[in-house]
């Protein structure tokens, strides 16, 4: 069983960073388990679905790749950006390395808008999600942890499945 980096958890400033910081060490923190799982996957094994539905490694990356420009870029900051597709199905013309580097491009742009806004009241420019309503900083941010947690989750087991791969 081979063993992969080990992402550490979030060292937030103390106690007393602000909830903006410790939710941010929060989501980075999930955002780099996953990052690290699909790194150094061959492509043949990061498109294989591990499951019957069909998710593979490869197709979670660029599901939360499109949840990030959905959340934080489209919603959130009202962007002129195209509307992400959620789906996980991986073209021919996608390679593993790509994929995660447009994660890591979207999670780049994603916290830029985090930082800038000073307020997590603050209402998104859009509704969004599936009640379509209009959310705040704080609750996407708290639904950002909470969907790539989960599908880090999956990546996990996926990764496993392949290669014996644990840890973070």
């Amino acid at each position: 069983m081979s063993e992969l980096r080990d992402v550490q958890p979030p060292d937030v400033d103390g106690v007393d960073a602000g909830e903006k910081a410790t939710l941010v060490a929060f989501l980075d923190y999930v955002r780099e388990a996953v990052v690290a799982k699909a790194e150094g996957m061959g492509e043949e094994h990061g498109r294989a679905p591990g499951v019957p539905s069909g998710t593979s490694v490869f197709g979670l990356v660029k599901h939360l790749a499109a949840a990030e420009v959905y959340w934080f870029e489209w919603a959130f900051a009202g962007a002129d950006v195209p509307y992400p597709d959620f789906g996980m199905d991986v073209g021919d013309e996608e390679t593993g390395e790509g994929l995660v580097a447009a994660y890591r491009d979207a999670v780049v742009r994603a916290n830029d808008v985090i930082a800038r806004c000073g307020d997590l009241t603050r209402p998104a420019a859009r509704a969004a999600g599936g009640a379509d309503v209009v959310r705040s900083l704080r609750w996407i941010l708290v639904h950002m942890i909470e969907e790539t947690a989960r599908h880090a989750g999956h990546v996990d087991i996926l990764r496993e499945q392949v290669d014996g791969s644990v840890g973070r």
